[in-house]
């Protein structure tokens, strides 16, 4: 039996990002993990952020996946503030549901793992947010000493799914 863990990831991807999502996804598969998701294993009865509710209520775990769903070419950051900082280079953006999801993931003290593309940051991508690292997106064709590294950071995580569902789950 494998054990649920919730990805919060947009549905809608670019081909290179639906490539670098099943490089991930494989990794839970590897590791004896199912992956649940709004909108791709489950679909909403309820209001959305209900639903995520209920089927991170029953996972051991969570994967968040920061890929650029939005790019502002330019813009301001903060305006009217003294943090104000005008942006003319473009900036991306993940979607808002990472935010909504993480949050959820992390209030029912889930071990969660983040990744994020380049340039993705804010609230659970920025470093030092909360007690995990945060990842890079690893690429499409991933090979050698990387893809052993990601395979380290998923079987110590799987680990703290496990732990999660066979001792504080139960409780």
């Amino acid at each position: 039996m494998k054990i649920p863990v919730f990805v919060s990831s947009p549905t809608t991807l670019s081909p290179s990002q639906a490539a670098a999502r099943a490089v991930l996804i494989r990794q839970l598969e590897d590791n004896d993990l199912e992956p649940r998701a709004l909108g791709r294993s489950d679909y909403p009865t309820e209001l959305p952020l209900r639903e995520v509710l209920l089927i991170a209520r029953h996972c051991s775990g969570g994967i968040v996946l920061g890929f650029e769903q939005f790019r502002a070419e330019i813009g301001i950051i903060k305006p009217g503030t003294p943090d104000e900082k005008r942006v003319s280079v473009p900036t991306p953006f993940p979607t808002a549901w990472n935010h909504l999801e993480s949050g959820i993931l992390f209030g029912l003290r889930l071990p969660i793992l983040v990744f994020r593309e380049n340039g993705i940051s804010g609230g659970v991508f920025d470093n030092g947010v909360s007690d995990v690292f945060v990842h890079s997106i690893p690429p499409p064709e991933i090979k050698g000493t990387a893809k052993d590294a990601l395979r380290q950071i998923f079987q110590r995580w799987a680990g703290k799914v496990r732990d999660h569902y066979y001792y504080d789950f139960k409780r």
